[in-house]
């Protein structure tokens, strides 16, 4: 009786490992889609955050009333 009590446990276990390695496998694969890729120069990428930080400022300065 215990050795049906192991055999159901360890069954369970691989059920679980296997489980988990699949949800694994979709979570790195849904990671890789929310990502952005890095085919973008780290210059390029500079220069878009320096371009949308100025936006940003100039738009903050126009709504000030003075």
């Amino acid at each position: 009786m215990e050795s049906n009590f192991l055999m159901g446990a360890n069954a369970a276990r691989e059920d679980f490992s296997e489980y988990v390695a699949h949800l694994q496998l979709h979570m790195a694969l849904q990671a890789r889609n929310l990502v952005p890729p890095l085919q973008q120069s780290l210059e390029d990428s500079r220069e878009q955050l320096l371009h949308q930080t100025q936006a940003h400022f100039e738009k903050l300065v126009s709504r000030r009333v003075h």
